[in-house]
């Protein structure tokens, strides 16, 4: 009978450090991947930065192709885009002063 307990012991001895070493095992792997998603979120945030840049960019470069355009109407537009542009900023400006 002795014999019987002696080995379930054993045998729960056994699957509890089988246990400890899968819970050790997965809490590498956690903190590995948690070091990895902060990567992503960095690269993440610093590809969101350069969207935005290369966005301002192409509005730049578009604004500035409405000014070289032949027609008119376009140059016309854009004036009124610049004059908008300068009205805004001379707003802020006087309400930065207040």
């Amino acid at each position: 009978m002795e014999d019987k307990y002696e080995k379930l012991l054993q045998n729960l001895e056994l699957r509890m450090r089988q246990l400890m070493f899968l819970c050790d095992s997965l809490r590498e792997e956690n903190n590995t991947l948690k070091e990895e998603l902060k990567k992503k979120e960095k690269e993440a945030e610093s590809i969101s930065l350069m969207f935005t840049d290369m966005q301002s960019e192409y509005n730049n470069v578009k604004f500035a192709r409405s000014y070289t355009s032949a027609n008119k109407a376009d140059i016309e537009k854009a004036k009124a885009k610049l004059l908008k542009l300068v009205q805004d900023v001379d707003k802020c400006i006087s309400l930065l002063k207040m």
